[in-house]
């Protein structure tokens, strides 16, 4: 096979030591997902504000973190960064683990839970970046959009198996169970790394922050506007769905996942193809309209449905408006371009969960969810700023 035919290749299939990474960090993140609710609310007794507060610290850490991990993955390697990510998740697996110790103190227990916490959301932005950086470095003409929805899919099937794991395991064995799966997951996807040869680096020339802010600050805001959805999901799905008696409730998340996983299965392509900014714009409605039936729906069977359409809706927008992100800005800074481009996500989710949160108490759960399909509205007029502007 000449270098040519490798390199093809390379573009054309998933790069499996990159994605076996991001499945394994964002299974044990799953895994939390339907527990730390339950956790947080029943075992500590705090309240929604709580929850979506905890929920919210993670988002917050990603977002510090995205400059600082897209730099070191242009300036070190991405092999590096992923290294460092998987670090992370073992230390916060052991927070989790401390944070139980402290039982007569439920202030000090969630304070060491909100550190693992913090420390998560640092592992899934250095992974995240890490892998995807990696991925593009492979990827060749016509499969930049493919390989950010192959990173994306090994996100969301981990989320999706890892809400039926984490029940489980909350179920039968308690909050230690997410810990210590936390700290064996990501320590066993280590020596794979470790193992897996760097794409050929080289230091990249250092670029501004404002630059490239300037440069993918419209994909980002979009992206952000869409992405309360998901926070909402993660952060309140499991107990609006307990609150109105539909069983299993972790199935609302996993139907979410679920739905964009087969989404990005069967229409991954069609960024490369369509557009990104078209594409955004079909399945930024679809996602809104799921949220918007989550909160209307009278039956469970429609619950999970509607739960079902807002994850294959919210599928390729992030690919979509992400081509769109890569495209403005300059080639030897696309581990930065990714990482501003993500941070939008996670300044939105860290800001408004926790005031989805306060609109919860006073409201009920489910008007949140058809607050957040409005806002995934506001994302459309700019995606089609972007499809008529192109970079």
């Amino acid at each position: 096979m000449t270098l040519s035919q490798r390199s093809t290749a390379q573009a054309n299939h998933p790069p499996l030591s990159q994605l076996a990474c991001v499945f394994t960090v964002f299974l044990v993140t799953g895994a939390a997902l339907p527990a730390l609710p339950l956790h947080i609310h029943g075992d500590l007794g705090f309240s929604a504000f709580t929850v979506g507060l905890v929920s919210g610290v993670q988002f917050v850490s990603s977002l510090l973190c995205r400059l600082w991990s897209g730099t070191i993955s242009d300036r070190r390697g991405a092999k590096f960064a992923v290294t460092v990510g998987l670090v992370m998740a073992v230390l916060a697996g052991l927070l989790y683990l401390v944070s139980l110790m402290p039982t007569n103190s439920p202030s000090l227990s969630i304070m060491i839970l909100v550190t693992g916490r913090v420390l998560l959301g640092g592992a899934e932005s250095f992974t995240m970046i890490g892998a995807q950086s990696w991925s593009l470095a492979l990827a060749g003409p016509g499969s930049v959009g493919r390989m950010i929805a192959w990173i994306g899919t090994a996100m969301f099937v981990a989320l999706a198996l890892g809400a039926p794991l984490g029940s489980f395991l909350f179920a039968h064995f308690g909050f230690a169970s997410i810990g210590l799966a936390t700290c064996i997951g990501a320590g066993l996807i280590l020596p794979l790394i470790v193992a897996t040869p760097a794409t050929g680096h080289r230091p990249q020339i250092r670029q501004s922050a404002p630059r490239i802010l300037k440069s993918v600050w419209m994909p980002g805001v979009a992206m952000a506007f869409s992405s309360v959805g998901y926070g909402i999901m993660t952060a309140f799905a499991v107990l609006l769905f307990v609150q109105r008696g539909w069983q299993p409730a972790w199935l609302s998340f996993t139907a979410f996942a679920t739905a964009l996983m087969v989404a990005r299965v069967f229409f991954g392509p069609l960024p490369d193809r369509l557009g990104g900014a078209r594409t955004a714009i079909i399945f930024i409605i679809i996602h809104s309209a799921g949220l918007a039936l989550i909160w209307l729906s009278p039956h469970a069977w429609l619950g999970f449905v509607s739960a079902g359409m807002a994850g294959f809706g919210y599928a390729l927008v992030y690919p979509g408006l992400g081509m769109e992100a890569v495209a403005r800005a300059p080639a030897n800074a696309r581990g930065l371009a990714m990482g501003v481009y993500t941070a939008f996500i996670d300044l939105a989710l860290g800001i408004l969960a926790p005031l989805l949160g306060l609109v919860a108490n006073a409201v009920g759960l489910g008007p949140v969810f058809l607050i957040a399909a409005l806002l995934a509205l506001c994302a459309v007029p700019i995606a089609m700023w972007l499809h008529r502007h192109p970079s």
